[in-house]
């Protein structure tokens, strides 16, 4: 046998097999699972006669074998090993000084399952099953789907995956680079080195794949792609569930199927429940500032189920929403510009941390929303940017492809590999982290081809308009997508211009979102509310002007983290006065926010008070709830979530004009504001007068739809929450005086700066 094959290897070479073995070695090889592994060959003996030959002639003697084909470089001695019987044992030939080695076995006829046996020159033994001795394991109806844009559970195949082929572990890989050269897995476990795992590109689909048998979890890893110029990149798995800590930027091969959850009531909860006819009070949260441990450390996913869960719980919201936490390289992007989509970040944790945390919310009676971010990403090396040397997930023309005020890059909506992509990865939060609800970032940047660009920077579409039609397309996918998969949850708009119908389904135009920020209200009320109380009256129409269009779409009312940074003070200090006013106005403030229409949406730390802007390496403040003010702020909102939340005509018709009805919006000279809120049965309702002055007005007539005891259920002005103490003595008695246009009405003492809310008694 090994004459046989001593007196062939050199002669029986063709042009076509030496150029692939060069391929191999210098790893440019698009399929090297054709070079490498098991193969069946035919061998004549003479080459001179091979050449010759013509088609009818038999005279050259044809032999039938099977070949084993391996490249190992700083290997000494290769073996082929029967799995079956190990006793029998093929030495390989060194065919090139670099590490390609070969051996032909004549007398076999049937493949075999084989392992290596690796002799290293440090006189070191390495076992292993060959990786090139398995099929593709994704499928052509896998590859069809993803090229197509509808592979939901793509995030099941791409990427990095523990798995068991042929009765052997190991890990899966796959990634999509179409127009690479060569792409390869490199890690610790190969020293990082390209030409020892090549991948296979399948078919035109543009995906390679290869199984490495023996890795498991823990393992990192990147993808070494060399592009069609030739140049040699190192790129994060855009599909990866872990990634190292920051510096670092590897992937880790992560298994994250093995958490048992506990929320299946949740779930199923949130499955046959309205949202929209639902209480939903949102603590809005950076988790890495929100409260750090000792030398400003941050505290971790587990450490945040004993501190920031309780403190949720205890404050009355009914949601957290997490500023995003898919992996990011930079801090200061607060997680805006991702490069790990599908990796909860490493800064406080693993994924089965994340995953005990949103768990524990579940079982708490929380929900969480977190950030996304599929409008842009980063240009960082090892992220998506010009993945395989091309314009991949974006454009190639900046003036599609790049945001010229963030730095970042734009994703190409139009391409059916990107897409699925994105739609994937919302499915994937849902279905992985349980989570309830995306609030989608920068929606209007997606929608608009010129946002943030003057003219001549930006491209028009086909019909010479500014829409950008494919991402209009893929929102409206997107979101009948994830509400098919799973009914009950959240897609969040943060959309800042007056696009119509952003929460309408896409069959009647729409684009499909279940909820929308309210930028307007907020833009209006925090100018009103900066203005010192005297001039206020001049702009009247900022605390009015919300009820015009609030039931135009399900609006999210939000004073949210991009309100307190950046020179724009925080909440407390953005309010004019003194010391004690600036904390009346900010009560003021809150106490209008809860009773107008709308869900609310309060940033960490507005609640008691913060002083200073909030700074993203750093906790809050916390030290300022040992001042009485601060203190009674926290209380305020506390026991304002609690009316909130167990009052039906607050959250019960939100986004109808059914549930709401001014008393007096025009009182612009004393800056007062008086409406109801009214649940389904209209007379369970609550009225609202808010002073936006620091004058006490004594015997102020407001008309009210019913006769009966007016309960004054909360007082912003009350000694307890920091205020005067100027109000009802806990409720007036309605008289049958007609008053603006209502039957009976009531006297009241409206406090400085004061919201004062009352509930009609019903005998």
């Amino acid at each position: 046998m090994k004459k046989q094959r001593g007196k062939l290897k050199n002669i029986m070479k063709t042009t076509a097999e030496v150029n692939d073995e060069r391929r191999i070695v210098n790893a440019e090889h698009h399929d090297p699972f054709s070079i490498l592994g098991m193969h069946e060959i035919e061998l004549r003996s003479d080459l001179k006669i091979k050449k010759e030959l013509k088609s009818n002639d038999r005279t050259a003697t044809v032999k039938k074998g099977i070949v084993v084909r391996a490249f190992l470089p700083d290997a000494q001695e290769v073996y082929v090993v029967d799995a079956n019987n190990q006793e029998k044992k093929y030495k390989m030939d060194r065919v090139t000084e670099e590490g390609f080695f070969e051996v032909t076995m004549l007398n076999k006829k049937n493949f075999f399952k084989y392992f290596l046996h690796i002799v290293y020159g440090s006189g070191n033994i390495h076992e292993t099953h060959d990786p090139y001795s398995f099929l593709p394991i994704l499928t052509e109806y896998d590859l069809y789907l993803f090229n197509q844009g509808t592979n939901y559970r793509v995030y099941e195949k791409m990427g990095a995956h523990v798995y068991e082929a042929d009765g052997i572990k190991g890990v899966h890989f796959s990634v999509w680079a179409p127009t690479a050269k060569r792409v390869s897995v490199v890690g610790y476990f190969n020293q990082w080195d390209g030409r020892r795992h090549q991948m296979r590109m399948l078919g035109s689909s543009g995906v390679w794949e290869i199984f490495i048998p023996g890795l498991d979890e823990g393992e990192v890893y990147k993808f070494e792609i060399k592009t069609y110029k030739g140049e040699v990149m190192l790129k994060a798995d855009p599909y990866a569930f872990y990634a190292e800590l920051k510096p670092a930027t590897a992937s880790i091969v992560c298994d994250i199927n093995n958490y048992k959850w506990n929320d299946q009531t949740w779930i199923e909860e949130r499955q046959n429940t309205n949202l929209f006819e639902r209480p939903m009070a949102i603590y809005e949260v950076h988790l890495g500032s929100w409260m750090r441990g000792e030398e400003n450390r941050y505290l971790t996913y587990k450490e945040n189920v004993d501190k920031l869960i309780p403190y949720v719980k205890e404050m009355g919201y009914t949601h957290i929403e997490f500023l995003p936490v898919a992996e990011h390289p930079f801090d200061g992007s607060w997680g805006y510009q991702v490069t790990g989509y599908y990796a909860a970040t490493s800064r406080y944790g693993t994924p089965e941390d994340f995953m005990y945390f949103v768990d524990q919310c579940h079982q708490n009676g929380i929900g969480i929303i977190i950030d996304w971010v599929p409008a842009h990403f980063p240009k960082d090396a090892h992220g998506l940017a010009r993945f395989d040397g091309t314009a991949l997930y974006e454009h190639e023309h900046p003036a599609q492809g790049e945001h010229p005020d963030w730095g970042t890059l734009i994703f190409n909506f139009g391409r059916n590999e990107v897409k699925n992509f994105l739609i994937a990865n919302a499915l994937f939060w849902f279905d992985k982290y349980h989570i309830d609800g995306l609030r989608v970032d920068a929606v209007a940047s997606m929608i608009y081809l010129d946002y943030g660009k003057k003219d001549g920077e930006w491209i028009p579409n086909k019909w010479g308009g500014k829409e950008n039609v494919d991402a209009i397309e893929f929102m409206r996918h997107l979101n009948c997508t994830v509400y098919q998969y799973f009914p009950g949850i959240m897609m969040i708009a943060e959309e800042s211009t007056s696009w119509a119908m952003v929460c309408k389904p896409p069959h009647v135009g729409g684009l499909g979102y279940g909820l929308k920020w309210n930028m307007g209200w907020m833009n209006d009320f925090l100018t009103y509310m900066s203005k010192d109380p005297i001039y206020r009256k001049y702009h009247h129409n900022n605390v009015t002007f919300s009820l015009f269009y609030a039931f135009s779409e399900n609006f999210i009312l939000v004073l949210s983290h991009d309100e307190v940074v950046h020179g724009k003070c925080s909440m407390l200090n953005k309010m004019p006065g003194d010391y004690w006013q600036k904390f009346a106005n900010l009560r003021s403030a809150y106490g209008f926010m809860y009773g107008h229409p709308g869900k609310k949406l309060l940033f960490m730390g507005d609640e008691f008070g913060q002083f200073i802007e909030w700074d993203y390496q750093k906790g809050l403040d916390w030290h300022l709830l040992d001042y009485e003010m601060h203190k009674k702020m926290q209380d305020y909102i506390r026991d304002l979530n609690k009316l909130y939340k167990s009052e039906k005509c607050l959250w019960e018709i939100d986004f109808s004009y059914e549930g709401f009805e001014w008393i007096d919006c025009n009182d612009a000279d004393h800056g007062v504001v008086s409406f109801i809120r009214k649940a389904k049965d209209w007379k369970d309702m609550l009225i609202f007068v808010c002073n936006f002055t620091p004058v006490v007005y004594e015997g102020y007539r407001i008309g009210v739809p019913l006769a009966g005891f007016y309960k004054e259920v909360m007082n912003s002005d009350a000694e307890i929450y920091g205020g005067s103490n100027k109000g009802n003595g806990g409720g007036v008695m309605a008289r049958e005086f007609s008053w603006q246009g209502r039957p009976y009405s009531v006297e009241l003492k409206i406090p400085p700066l004061g919201v004062i809310v009352l509930k009609p008694t019903i005998k």
